[in-house]
């Protein structure tokens, strides 16, 4: 379907990034771009087709900071995937990315695919946009090692991040702890020394990529600080004990500028996997420890983003990151703030400041508009009303994401 070149997007109610827009808001796009965002009382200038969302709430488009593309959303998925073809992979790739696209969400940043099949894709033009790390850096036999990144030593861990950088990947991701979906991986151990990602970090600035870490346990937390990487994954700071926060640990993350994905988001009311009750069996780790801490970590400056681990299993299908937002404001994060983590924020660490996140002139005109009001019920992010991806209407009838 062809779409008009010069449109006008009209809310009631608006939320630019950062905050919301009470008086709501005119957005005008021009081939793909943001124009000018003006009040919604405003007469609308000559020349533009207008779409007027009554009831609704306009947003810039989601981004989901952690996803795996080649994976599912069924029990398992990590694990079967060395059995697909390349076209069973490239499927599921695209059919990852609709889900996604369905539920509001215009960029994805994947961290983990099998053997290059996400950089190497045939790419749609109404995909939404993707930030991708190649194989996640992991040791041999450890967690996500069927990815096909499996390496060690110094050359190995050099020769790797070359291999991202000669492929196009957009950053590094290297595995720091062990997981919960590699049977045999232990989540609490270290997978690489502190000389090892420091390593790695030095040698993917020297191809202007940044590090993105795995990192589950305390240890490997405070590793990662020190190694300099810029996103640590996870961020549990899990012990034997359960979730240890020290006392300097949200100054030390926030000083470095370091930002945290929690990855929460699930289907309401879904059973915790095997691998998380295991994890509650040995930690006593629950969800309310891990709500109290990101509370806190968010509280005192640190930079929090939303990425939802998508596809991993049956709880976490694609386009889930609205319930990630979710359990955030859950959490007692403030709707702005929480909604700032899957848009303005996510957008700074996928280095995309300038482009997504955002309802700012020059900006790609990716908008989505929700049924209902956030501020009183965050819950509206799941009903999607209508879908603009650079500049490219994909849906108007109201659904339900994460379904």
């Amino acid at each position: 379907m062809s779409y008009p070149e010069r449109v006008a997007h009209v809310a009631p109610l608006a939320f630019d990034g950062r905050r919301f827009l009470s008086e709501g808001a005119t957005v005008l796009t021009e081939a793909g771009r943001i124009l000018a965002v003006e009040p919604a009382q405003r007469p609308v200038p000559e020349g533009f087709e207008v779409r007027h969302h009554e009831h609704g709430t306009l947003l810039p488009g989601l981004i989901d900071t952690h996803v795996h593309l080649i994976a599912d959303g069924q029990d398992g998925a990590l694990g079967r995937d060395p059995d697909r073809t390349p076209d069973d992979r490239e499927q599921v790739t695209r059919e990852s990315l609709q889900a996604h696209a369905r539920a509001g969400v215009t960029t994805v940043r994947d961290l983990g695919d099998n053997r290059w099949s996400v950089l190497e894709r045939t790419p749609s033009p109404i995909d939404p946009t993707v930030v991708a790390s190649g194989p996640p850096i992991t040791i041999p036999g450890g967690h996500c090692a069927a990815m096909g990144g499996e390496a060690a030593g110094s050359s190995g861990l050099i020769a790797a991040v070359d291999e991202r950088a000669r492929r196009g990947a957009d950053l590094v991701k290297i595995v720091v702890s062990g997981g919960a979906m590699t049977p045999g991986s232990d989540l609490l151990s270290l997978q690489y020394t502190l000389e090892d990602v420091s390593l790695v970090v030095r040698r993917a600035a020297e191809h202007g990529l940044s590090v993105a870490a795995h990192a589950h346990s305390l240890a490997a937390v405070e590793l990662c600080i020190d190694a300099g990487v810029k996103n640590i994954e996870h961020c549990t700071c899990l012990t034997t004990s359960g979730v240890q926060t020290p006392p300097d640990l949200a100054s030390r993350l926030r000083d470095t500028g370091i930002h945290i994905g929690p990855t929460f988001g699930r289907l309401p009311g879904s059973q915790p996997s095997a691998q998380a009750q295991e994890v509650t069996r040995r930690t006593g780790l629950v969800p309310a420890h891990r709500f109290a801490q990101v509370k806190k970590l968010h509280s005192e400056g640190v930079l929090v983003i939303s990425g939802s681990d998508a596809g991993i299993h049956a709880a976490k299908p694609h386009g889930i990151v609205a319930h990630a937002v979710a359990e955030l404001v859950a959490a007692g994060i403030a709707a702005d703030d929480a909604i700032a983590t899957a848009t303005s924020i996510s957008a700074q660490a996928c280095g995309l400041a300038n482009r997504k996140g955002s309802l700012t002139p020059g900006a790609d005109a990716d908008l989505l508009v929700v049924d209902g009001d956030p501020r009183k019920d965050i819950t509206a992010l799941t009903r999607v009303k209508s879908v603009i991806l650079q500049g490219q209407e994909l849906a108007q009838t109201t659904s339900t994401t994460g379904r």
